[in-house]
């Protein structure tokens, strides 16, 4: 597997992001286009590309909406867990403190690294972004969604 780090941490689905979507991104276009050069048929093509764009919409909402409010779950207890078997402190009376983006960012971090930034984080405010930048050693997540 390749190895993950900041510049290669984002996961795409082959069917999805480049067989489904520009498929029907296409046929929405297409339809848009008839819609001018057809004007004889132009409520029928209107009809069809306002289907096709909710298509997409519902598609790109329902494959992930699931999945990854698990998923969040999932990575908060792994978070507050490994933090716990580092730190022997408990993370929740931290996690008011962080939004849920920071905390997801942190899970990228070691195990070295994860209580000394999660202090940082909380005092300095970090950003999630500024989170994975400062991770030295980057722990994978090849499962997400």
């Amino acid at each position: 597997m390749k190895k993950q780090d900041y510049q290669h941490h984002v996961r795409y689905y082959t069917p999805h992001h480049f067989v489904f979507y520009p498929l029907i991104f296409f046929v929405c276009l297409t339809c848009g286009w008839f819609i001018f050069s057809d004007p004889e048929h132009a409520l029928l093509w209107s009809g069809l590309t306002a289907i096709c764009a909710l298509m997409i919409m519902v598609a790109f909402m329902l494959r992930q909406h699931y999945a990854l409010t698990n998923q969040n779950r999932i990575v908060r207890l792994e978070l507050r867990f490994r933090y716990y078997l580092l730190t022997h402190e408990r993370l929740e009376p931290l996690e008011d403190r962080l939004s849920l983006s920071q905390l997801f960012a942190l899970r990228f971090a070691s195990d070295a690294e994860l209580p000394a930034l999660v202090n940082r984080a909380l005092s300095e405010n970090l950003s999630p972004d500024a989170i994975k930048r400062a991770i030295q050693h980057w722990r994978p997540d090849h499962l997400r969604v």
